[in-house]
């Protein structure tokens, strides 16, 4: 596992909007946190549920929940789970060093860094939910989060839903009236015309690294492997959000 990135590998995500970071996990560190995942979404883990945004997936006789504070029953079919900077175990891992090499070079050496979310995201087997094209960004923030390291903790795959996206759609805002990013089916119409997406499939354990611009998104899934993964959104904590919002400083 690697531990710094060369001058080659910044410069293909500089090109391209993503890189492949290889494994990021030992077997073991993958082993305790796919463990606590699954204890978070059962109710088994010693964590302060009220401060988890927990959104439950359709399916066992429920709908789609609202994603909102606290637990929503006791079922590895949530969709996602943000604050996980509150679990010890999360925490320690988006602070890996590779991760404060990456934000300072992105956000200047010693930079203070605040994560707009760390996020567990899930696809059940045989379902999940689609999500439509967009690019990570906000209208709220006074300045644009960068860069978002996406880990898989289970087989990534075309069948399963892995993330998918168009490289080199980093350099602007495609739509940028909307205020979470997402683009219109013209505007997706337009980057098929120049080239198909990008299926970013990953073994468990591999992350990889993604500019917030670049443009991405994912279908459901279709196979008997669930998907999960783990995402963290990285940010300058001098970023202030016009609804108020705070942000917890991860690397100081």
């Amino acid at each position: 596992m690697d531990v710094t990135l060369t001058d080659e590998q910044w410069q293909t995500f500089e090109e391209q909007g993503y890189l492949k970071l290889g494994k990021v996990l030992t077997e073991l560190e993958l082993a305790a946190l796919s463990q606590q995942i699954d204890y978070i979404m059962l109710g088994k883990a010693g964590c302060d549920y009220d401060r988890l945004m927990m959104q439950r997936e359709a399916g066992e006789g429920h709908e789609q929940s609202s994603q909102t504070l606290g637990f929503k029953g006791s079922t590895l079919n949530y969709r996602k789970i943000e604050n996980l900077e509150f679990d010890s175990m999360f925490l320690t891992y988006l602070q890996k060093p590779l991760f404060r090499e990456i934000c300072d070079k992105v956000y200047g050496k010693d930079t203070r860094i605040s994560c707009f979310r760390a996020m567990f995201m899930n696809k059940p087997a045989r379902h999940g939910s689609v999500l439509a094209y967009h690019q990570d960004r906000w209208t709220d923030l006074d300045r644009d989060p960068l860069v978002t390291v996406w880990t898989a903790l289970d087989p990534a795959t075309i069948e399963n839903g892995c993330v998918k996206i168009f490289p080199k759609t980093q350099h602007r805002l495609i739509n940028p009236e909307n205020p979470s990013g997402f683009i219109t089916s013209d505007q997706v119409s337009q980057l098929v015309e120049n080239g198909e997406p990008v299926h970013l499939e990953l073994e468990p354990g591999e992350a990889v690294l993604l500019h917030n611009w670049t443009v991405h998104g994912s279908e459901g899934n279709s196979s008997e492997q669930s998907r999960r993964a783990f995402s963290v959104c990285y940010m300058d904590a001098n970023t202030v959000s016009a609804m108020g919002k705070q942000f917890t400083v991860v690397m100081d």
